[in-house]
């Protein structure tokens, strides 16, 4: 890491085709210790994954890749490319585990799918126009919270990271900003990582995904799709409201962020202790 922890380029793990891929590294805590490099990273897809991605994952020694992408996503999309060596002191291979945060009743991308093929400006403004493309994204951030079943993906996720021998570990959705922003929210704020900095890191999507934004922008402008391309920036960008949706959640369920961790999540002591123990530096 460079003395700018906080930078893109620092955070950035190079990966040409995933833009949004990063380490959680370098974040201090509250108590003054600094989360590890190199040992929980955050990500964008890994279906288009080059050779040279590829070869910068395998030098990184990576063990454990979730998948939080719904079934239907990973058919439409395709299946992770992952390193074919085996990282030092592992056993085998990558191990990919999937985790699927998915739900008919959120599916965002399917309700997007229909309404982009239409391609009629009504139905696009009736979707997403007058704050339906926000209130559809801090409803589903709600929804990774209220959901038990759901809350048990994330919570299982966690337990990946808490394991000795299961990092280092990325963790991604399909773009690296909602279910991936929100496994890191809980993460950092595990770890002990002050609130700010949490959103500062959900926030850094915009700037790793800013040439990505700019060519749908410009494939919905050239290719007719939508009459108001602008309706679509709620849904393709981090909004700092989504992730306030999630924590008024939680503080609406549970008395403490802790609370939720313990009950909530399910993770006792020793979890957390192990989680703590794996992604801080002594």
């Amino acid at each position: 890491m460079t003395a700018d922890q906080h930078g893109t380029r620092a955070r950035s793990l190079g990966l040409k085709a995933a833009a949004n891929a990063r380490d959680l590294g370098g974040y201090r805590t509250a108590d003054g210790r600094t989360v590890r490099s190199g040992v929980a990273l955050r990500g964008d897809a890994l279906n288009r994954l080059t050779d040279a991605d590829l070869d910068v994952l395998a030098g990184l020694g990576l063990r454990q890749v979730v998948d939080l992408r719904g079934l239907n996503e990973v058919e439409e999309n395709g299946s992770d490319r992952l390193p074919e060596s085996v990282p030092a002191g592992a056993d085998g291979p990558v191990r990919l585990v999937h985790l699927p945060v998915y739900s008919p009743e959120h599916d965002i991308y399917l309700s997007l799918r229909d309404v982009l093929a239409g391609q009629d400006a009504r139905e696009q403004h009736a979707l997403l126009g007058d704050g339906g493309a926000e209130r559809i994204m801090a409803e589903m951030y709600g929804w990774f919270v209220t959901d038990p079943a759901i809350r048990e993906l994330f919570a299982r996720a966690v337990r990946l990271l808490a394991d000795p021998d299961g990092i280092p570990l990325m963790f991604h959705c399909t773009a690296g900003k909602d279910r991936t922003g929100w496994t890191a929210a809980i993460v950092l704020t595990a770890l002990g990582v002050d609130r700010d900095t949490v959103y500062e890191d959900y926030l850094l999507t915009n700037t790793r995904s800013a040439a990505l934004i700019e060519r749908i922008m410009e494939v919905f402008n050239t290719r007719g799709v939508m009459e108001d391309p602008s309706l679509m920036l709620p849904v393709i960008r981090a909004e700092a409201a989504y992730l306030d949706a999630a924590f008024a959640a939680v503080e609406q369920g549970w008395p403490s962020f802790d609370a939720f961790l313990g009950e909530g999540l399910g993770l006792d002591a020793a979890t957390l202790a192990a989680l703590r123990k794996n992604l801080l530096e002594d």
